[in-house]
């Protein structure tokens, strides 16, 4: 090594080295060292070290030198050389740095690492050669000649690995070798780059891919190609490799978006085969995206037997006020031979749907809402094919406003309401429909309270208002004169009075009046059509009222019963029971008795009371005087046992959530006193199976035609409590394995919590979200859960009077229904969902999905193998976002009408 090479290796600093990282300008005599201070602000020297007789070999504890460029002072009156670098260098090296003072060059060995601004490179070996301003970083081997300490080039917004770089300081260009990239969820790999000053890369011999291993699943494999930061990558001609083996596809060129934020373009289509409509593409269309509140997509389905559609779908947003979207779909949809007019059906669908929602803290006090659906009956039938909405056969919407006064004790709701059948193509609309209610106030309570208050400053009187528009129509009525001939329109005004007396410590009276009035534009009149066999219906128009009262008093309190267990080896320690009985005394007048008519109902001349008021908003009032008790118990019951779990060494374990029942008994009446017993129970076993059940008992005697007698059950010949005249039973459980990532995923959950995002927003997108899965199941599959199963079963009993009360009618329904997922292996994922239908004895909806984890790319098949809407479709597509479009997809669909 040379002489000056052995001092800078031992430590001394020459005035006048390498012009890139101090001053080249000629001095007038030496200059000597300054103090550390003096120097502070202008150049780091290397740390001394003793001078060896000889250079040691190169160890882990090697010199690490750091410098910075000479800044020009007030304070020294140094003067920068034109070539000089803008900011300071740091280097570092893990093995040795060796300075060349003669060769104007530096070399780094082992792990080196160089930052420049905001650009740094690390490597193996480095060299840097200031003539040129050029560095030079290699990776390394080892001993069995595999790469190792990759050179890394990050310049804030990218970062590459390669075999070998040479970047120049002075331009800021670098010309890379064997180079692997990445840019967004996308990764390039280059057998040769040349990068510009401003980022830009020319590479050659390229591969464009989102898979993240060193040797990719698949990859799109172009000559050249170039990569604008934060924009777009774009390729000439490109084909798509698999396993490194090259497919018959091609692309004449490729543009991959990597920029962030709103961006417009193409919605490539997915190709479909169906039975009824040919062969199809759907949801090609174009996104415009028109600034930060506002945004569009239109997308459109066409098929080969002439069958086509369009949706748009704007969406709207305003940070900490408002967001909400629209969805407008019409379908022109043709199945059949146009020839044969018995096979061939022509139908015009559209649906339109608005969701709206707004943040609280907008306008407080004030809130608008809205979620409105509607459309043509046929439209699901035709052109939907997800279960979730293939099987919901209604339609609702909502409009809502409300308005709250501060330091006001009322508030004003206003709404629009509608729903639909799709079955029975039967629609129901509320508008306008409003309330207005007054918090309750104590007109007797003083302003200033002393002491204990009075009885009397107890007394809450409220007051409540209800409006309501109502319409039911058939859709074949909808803007005919026929449509408003059901137009029914009330209001009803309700003021209770209130007071809570304790009696005793431990029994609660409560005091009450309430008054109820009911005003309507129109009345109904049946009657009896004995040509026809049905009823006929007239409508009188005017004003109208009916009106209510009731008064009474009740009396409430709770039991509590402790029953324990003194076995010391017994791990249930104690049961407690708790019962909280409620009997009251209620007086209510017949007010309404003008209201009511006698109706023949059948050929056979049996006859029934209607109201002139049924179907209308809020129903008739009362027909008959109630002056008598009412009474009912609730109960819970639960268990104290011991537990290794708990802190304590106990925990509370529920037997019964509730079980109650309630019936009323009525002193004035000449018949039929005593009202039918509601019972329910919930409980939740194990915390695991939800149970709930209710029913209604009848305590009366029905003769052989089926109607009510005057005598009770128990006093028949045979002996029964009642007659069961409804019920429903309902259970419900959900079993899964551990999922290993739970606290992560908790975690990650939490964190989200904490970045304060909107809550309409999250809803929003939630939505969204939602209606992807349950188009796609199979593209959102946990594999972290290696299996989950949800049962539920329900049982609805219900006898009664058909709507036209003609006939008696029995309803029994029964259904178990089932879906969950179980992997066969890490990576392939079995989903099911279905049930069966006790009443029809046959299967219901089913669906099946088979799922495989391809790492960067995802595979489902979906199936539904029977009823009448049958459907195959596989699909195999990448997971990164940016590819989400770039899909295989094969899908047959049958339709049976």
């Amino acid at each position: 090594m040379l002489k000056d090479e052995i001092a800078i290796a031992a430590g001394f600093q020459p005035v006048h080295f390498n012009k890139i990282f101090t001053d080249t300008v000629p001095q007038p005599h030496p200059v000597a060292f300054p103090d550390r201070k003096a120097l502070e602000a202008d150049t780091i020297r290397p740390r001394p070290v003793p001078v060896p007789d000889s250079i040691p070999p190169a160890t882990a504890d090697s010199i690490h030198l750091d410098t910075t460029s000479v800044v020009q002072t007030d304070t020294t009156g140094i003067r920068l050389s034109k070539d000089s670098l803008t900011a300071p260098v740091n280097y570092k090296a893990e093995d040795s740095i060796v300075m060349l003072v003669k060769r104007k060059e530096f070399r780094l060995y082992k792990k080196a690492d160089v930052k420049y601004e905001n650009t740094q490179l690390t490597g193996n070996t480095m060299d840097f050669n200031q003539a040129t301003g050029i560095l030079t970083s290699r990776m390394g081997l080892d001993t069995a000649g595999k790469p190792m300490d990759k050179a890394a080039l990050n310049d804030g917004a990218t970062s590459s690995e390669m075999d070998s770089v040479q970047y120049n300081f002075n331009t800021g260009k670098a010309m890379i070798y064997q180079t692997r990239a990445q840019y967004g969820e996308g990764f390039v790999a280059s057998d040769k780059v040349k990068k510009q000053p401003d980022n830009t890369i020319f590479g050659f011999r390229n591969g464009y891919t989102t898979c993240n291993l060193d040797t990719p699943h698949f990859s799109f494999r172009a000559k050249k190609i170039k990569v604008i930061p934060n924009k777009l990558i774009v390729s000439g001609p490109a084909n798509l490799e698999i396993e490194g083996i090259p497919t018959p596809l091609f692309i004449p060129f490729a543009i991959f978006p990597i920029s962030s934020g709103q961006r417009t373009g193409l919605l490539p289509p997915q190709y479909v085969v169906n039975q009824q409509k040919g062969l199809g593409l759907e949801n090609g269309g174009y996104y415009f995206g028109l600034g930060e509140y506002l945004d569009v997509t239109v997308r459109a389905n066409i098929y080969s037997y002439g069958s086509w559609g369009t949706t748009i779908s704007p969406t709207y947003r305003k940070r900490y006020k408002y967001n909400g979207g629209f969805n407008f779909s019409y379908a022109l949809t043709r199945t059949g031979d146009q020839e044969v007019k018995e096979d061939f059906t022509r139908s015009k669908d559209f649906q339109f749907s608005w969701s709206h929602s707004q943040d609280g803290k907008a306008r407080p006090g004030t809130n608008f809402g809205a979620s409105v659906q509607f459309g043509t009956s046929t439209f699901n039938q035709y052109n939907v094919f997800d279960a979730s909405r293939r099987l919901n056969n209604n339609m609702s919407s909502s409009i809502n406003y409300s308005k709250s006064w501060v330091g006001k004790p009322y508030n004003l709701t206003l709404a629009a309401n509608h729903n639909q059948n799709n079955l029975t193509r039967q629609y129901n609309i509320n508008f306008p429909d409003g309330s207005f209610n007054v918090n309750t106030l104590y007109p007797f309570q003083r302003q200033e309270m002393v002491g204990n208050p009075k009885w009397y400053e107890k007394i809450g009187v409220s007051y409540n208002a209800l409006l309501r528009n109502n319409i039911r129509f058939a859709d074949s009525t909808f803007g005919k004169p026929a449509m408003f001939d059901n137009l029914q329109a009330g209001m009803q005004h309700q003021i209770p009075i209130t007071l809570s007396i304790p009696v005793t410590r431990n029994i609660i009276m409560t005091p009450n009046v309430n008054y109820t009035e009911k005003w309507y534009i129109r009345r109904q009149r049946l009657a009896w059509n004995a040509a026809d066999q049905n009823l006929d219906t007239t409508y009188e128009n005017g004003f109208f009222r009916s009106s209510a009262m009731s008064t009474g008093a009740s009396l409430s309190t709770a039991l509590y019963g402790m029953y324990g267990f003194k076995g010391k080896n017994s791990r249930v320690q104690a049961i407690r029971h708790v019962m909280r009985p409620n009997v009251g005394f209620n007086y209510s007048p017949n007010l309404a008795a003008h209201e009511y008519d006698s109706l023949q109902v059948d050929a056979q001349g049996r006859k029934m009371l209607y109201s002139f008021y049924q179907g209308a908003p809020f129903g008739g009032s009362p027909n008959q005087t109630f002056a008598g008790l009412t009474f009912g118990i609730d109960n819970n019951l639960e268990m104290k046992v011991k537990s290794s779990k708990d802190t304590s060494g106990y925990r509370k374990v529920k037997i019964l959530d509730g079980f109650g029942i309630s019936s009323s008994y009525n002193l004035v009446a000449d018949s039929f006193k005593l009202s039918p017993f509601m019972l329910n129970a919930r409980t939740n076993l194990w915390e695991k199976v939800n149970i709930s059940a209710s029913g209604t008992f009848d305590p009366y005697q029905v003769n052989q035609f089926g109607r009510r007698i005057d005598a009770y059950a128990w006093n028949g010949e045979n002996f029964s409590l009642g007659r069961l005249t409804n019920a429903n039973i309902a259970m419900s459980t959900s079993f899964q394995s551990q999922d290993p990532k739970s606290k992560e995923k908790q975690r990650q959950k939490e964190e989200m919590e904490e970045e304060g995002a909107l809550p309409e927003a999250q809803l929003e997108e939630q939505r969204r979200q939602l209606e992807m899965m349950r188009a796609n199941p199979g593209d959102y599959v946990d594999f972290d859960i290696p299996w989950r199963l949800d049962l539920s079963y329900s049982l609805n009993y219900t006898r009664g009077r058909s709507a036209d009360l003609l006939r008696d009618t029995t309803i029994f329904t029964q259904f178990l229904g089932f879906n969950g997922d179980f992997s066969l292996t890490p990576k392939w994922k079995i989903i099911m969902s279905s049930g069966f239908d006790f009443r029809l004895k046959q299967i219901s909806y089913t669906t099946l999905t088979i799922s495989r984890d391809l790492h960067c790319w995802q595979m489902s098949i979906n199936l539904v193998p029977f009823g009448s809407y049958r459907q195959f479709s596989i699909t195999i597509n990448p997971k990164a976002g940016i590819l989400r479009d770039l899909r295989i997809n094969r899908t047959r669909q049958f339709l049976d009408l």
